[in-house]
């Protein structure tokens, strides 16, 4: 079986499409990127979050209904009630309240991104169907962020807990 070098020159036609490419894309910064992925991610769990709570750690009565009531985990064809409904109530509300704010601070980010994904994880068991318009996207964001860090515009990079990615 033969490798292909993948740091090999572009083809000649390629060049200046290539140059064209650098010239027109190169200037935007993967720092301004990056922010810009944890805002897009951190502002639906956010909203979420904030639904959840009638006052300073109060967790309203709707909340944990839901997770009494009205979610359930898709598992192998069964819908299953979750374990601990109430303590699943509040896990959920303070992921969505914590995590968006250590993303927008770019604190901790590539935990609070791979919080996000596990949250999208239980999140699709439990809405199967939003996977193509929510949970692919989040997924995606989280998974960017956790591969890539949070960029310059971060206090994981002012405070030297997070290096950019080589």
């Amino acid at each position: 079986m033969t490798s292909v070098d993948v740091s090999a020159p572009p083809l000649a036609p390629a060049k200046p499409i290539a140059r064209f490419t650098a010239a027109a894309f190169g200037w935007l910064p993967l720092s301004l990127a990056m922010l810009a992925l944890r805002f897009a991610v951190a502002v639906p769990f956010w909203k979420s979050g904030m639904t959840k709570w009638d006052g300073f750690l109060n967790l309203s009565f709707g909340a944990q209904q839901l997770f009494v009531d009205e979610f359930k985990l898709h598992l192998f064809g069964g819908e299953y009630s979750y374990p601990f409904p109430e303590t699943m109530a509040l896990l959920s509300a303070l992921g969505e309240t914590i995590l968006p704010v250590l993303l927008v601070f770019g604190l901790a980010t590539r935990y609070a991104a791979l919080g996000i994904l596990a949250m999208t994880a239980i999140i699709q068991l439990t809405v199967p169907d939003g996977w193509a318009n929510f949970h692919l996207p989040w997924a995606a964001m989280a998974l960017s962020i956790m591969t890539f860090g949070p960029g310059r515009i971060a206090l994981d990079s002012v405070l030297g807990l997070d290096r950019p990615r080589r």
